[in-house]
Order: structure tokens, then C-alpha cells, then sequence
């Protein structure tokens, strides 16, 4: 039985947790060159709020882990054991929990984030980790070609709805310079597509709020329209 930290520090100092012994040197990097910001939570370990930014091939974006741990309920009348994780297990969940939960992505075809052991900066990474950024760059095209081709299919069988277009095979066709040939961006064609300055989701940037986090991002523009909080929620 795994226990919370929250519920941790109410526990009776009986049940306080018996603390493994854990390594500052054990750290991993996640990089990415996927232009979306990814946030990852892990209920069940502590730290477990992991924030990558909107990352390109030009210029990846970094973030450095180390462990976390989880809390284990073995007997009512022993302290709760602490299990620590290392940085490349906590690394690994960040990076495949996310693509896992994706579509039409493969070993071959899927997102740029990947991770390697240690702490690198964004100068060593460019230097000496040149070729898995290729690798990277080249995998994530396929999988931008695969969300296209799913794309087409979709747009076929539901007799031109827009709404069976997903954000990310947008952001495809955008990456991929398509955007002009796909009858399904439509008025997407003069939009610019941005990330949201407050939670990085790719918005459409003639519209004032985000339609993810509902944050204003235009304030002239909302009150020109007449929009409420309310109304974007």
C-alpha cells in the first residue's frame, strides 16, 4: 500500500516514515524537441510534478531529475518505509507514460523527448549528443507523417468535420509545411499557431484566451468581444 505525503505528515510519530538513504548524484536529463509543453504528475511519488517545455531541434529543452520516492504500508504498528526511485526509473515513466498515452505512435514514430543518464546542459547536449537529436528530429517526423495520414482518413470518413482534427495533427501539418495543401486546417491556413504564455498548450492566436488553462491572454481583444470568464470556462 502506497501512502501520500500529505497524509504523511499527520500520521503519529510512531508511523513516521523510516527515510531511505538517497543519492544527490543520481540524476537524469529529459530532453525535448517537441513543440508542445508537457506536464507530467505522478500522484503516487514524491516529487512527482514534472514540467518540460515547448522544446525545437534548434533548441531542445532540458529537465534535469533526480530520485523520488514512494511510501510503503507494510504493518499498523511499524513506521511507513520509504522507497526511493532512481532518476533513470523516474525519467523513464515521465517520458513513455506520455507518448504511451498518444496515437498512432510507434519504436519509430513518435515524439521528440527522450532522456539519458546524468545531468547535461543544453551546450553538452548539442555537442556530444548530436546524434540522438537526429534520431529524435527523424523519429518525430514520422510520427507527424502518421498523424497526417490519420488525419486525411478522418476527415474522409466523417465527411469533412472538423472536429475529428486533433491539435497535435495540426501542429503536424504546421511542422511538416502542409499546412496549405490540407483541406482540414481550413481558416487555420491564416492562424498563427502559438503556445500559451501561462501553460504552454498550442492555442490559436487570434482567439484571446487560452482554451486550455481559460488564461486571458489578450486583454484589449476579450473585452472587445464582450467575453466573460464565465463564458471561455
Amino acid at each position: 500500500m502506497s501512502i501520500s505525503m500529505p497524509l504523511l505528515e499527520v500520521m503519529p510519530d510512531k508511523r513516521r516514515a523510516f527515510r531511505s538513504p538517497s543519492n544527490p548524484l543520481d540524476k537524469s536529463t529529459v530532453i525535448s524537441i517537441y513543440p508542445n509543453r508537457i506536464e507530467a504528475v505522478k500522484n503516487t511519488i514524491f516529487p512527482g510534478h514534472f514540467i518540460i517545455e515547448p522544446g525545437t531541434f534548434e533548441k531542445p529543452s532540458v529537465l534535469v531529475v533526480g530520485q523520488s520516492s514512494w511510501f510503503r504500508d507494510r504493518d499498523p504498528n511499524l513506521p511507513i518505509e520509504e522507497v526511493v526511485c532512481g532518476s533513470m526509473e523516474i525519467a523513464s515513466a515521465i517520458v513513455n507514460d506520455y507518448v504511451s498515452a498518444l496515437v498512432t505512435w510507434s519504436g519509430d514514430a513518435k515524439p521528440g523527448i527522450f532522456f539519458i543518464p546524468g545531468e547535461k546542459d543544453l551546450i553538452s547536449i548539442k555537442k556530444d549528443h548530436k546524434d540522438l537529436l537526429e534520431l529524435a528530429k527523424v523519429r518525430q517526423n514520422r510520427w507527424y507523417e502518421s498523424l497526417i495520414k490519420m488525419a486525411d482518413a478522418m476527415w474522409s470518413m466523417s465527411n469533412s468535420n472538423p472536429k475529428t482534427i486533433s491539435e497535435e495533427m495540426r501542429l503536424a501539418a504546421q511542422e511538416l509545411n502542409l499546412s496549405e495543401k490540407k483541406a482540414w486546417m481550413g481558416d487555420f491556413n491564416t492562424r498563427e499557431m502559438t503556445n500559451c504564455p501561462a501553460c504552454g498548450f498550442l492555442r490559436h492566436g487570434n482567439f484571446p484566451v487560452c482554451q486550455n488553462c481559460h488564461t486571458i491572454i489578450d486583454k484589449k481583444e476579450f473585452d472587445a468581444r464582450g467575453l466573460t470568464q464565465q463564458v471561455v470556462k
